[in-house]
């Protein structure tokens, strides 16, 4: 892997995206050092993966899926309805095409960090689980004890974060995207 200037990353973000989701960033690209230093893995890789894992925020959902569309990235039901989590699969495209990112590992923690997948790589794991511990999320009752977990083991900490997103989409009457719930029970039967 190249030099990466870590600096002009930053400054493209802050300059596409608002002010929280700006701070959010920089807050999952610390975590991701943080676990990738607790699990040994490399932290430059780790910590672009995390600065880069809502670089598609900023677009429009119907830029999200204009974008996918034509790089022929398949769309599920959940994602037409909820646009939102498009950003994963559109900020993979975008971190290609405007970051010049070509390390598999990386595309792929960016992808599946809204929904997960089955069997996912370290980097997988750490962006999915950084972006819900970063220091500036929203206070919820379980989150003191998913943060201790996140250092101790990461498969229990992903089931946890995902019964608690299961839970939270079924009680607001969302609809559940395959991957969350392939990803939950691949994770509880593990």
């Amino acid at each position: 892997m190249s030099a990466i200037d870590f600096s002009n990353i930053e400054k493209k973000l802050n300059d596409n995206l608002d002010e929280n989701r700006y701070n959010h960033t920089l807050g999952v690209a610390y975590t991701s050092a943080c676990l990738a230093m607790r699990y040994d893995y490399d932290i430059k890789k780790a910590r672009l993966a995390g600065l880069l894992h809502d670089c598609a925020k900023c677009l429009s959902h119907e830029e999200r899926i204009e974008l996918c569309k034509n790089e022929n990235v398949d769309i599920s039901e959940a994602e037409y309805q909820n646009p939102s989590l498009l950003h994963a699969k559109a900020g993979a495209i975008v971190a290609v095409k405007e970051y010049n990112v070509d390390d598999d590992e990386i595309l792929s923690a960016i992808r599946c960090h809204t929904t997960g997948k089955p069997n996912m790589s370290l980097l997988d794991k750490i962006i999915y689980i950084a972006d819900f511990i970063e220091p500036t999320r929203r206070e919820i009752s379980c989150l003191p004890d998913i943060r201790k977990m996140a250092f101790i083991d990461l498969d229990k900490t992903l089931v946890m974060i995902l019964e608690n997103s299961l839970e939270y989409l079924k009680s607001m009457g969302c609809i559940i995207d395959i991957e969350t719930q392939k990803t939950y029970d691949f994770y509880k039967m593990k």
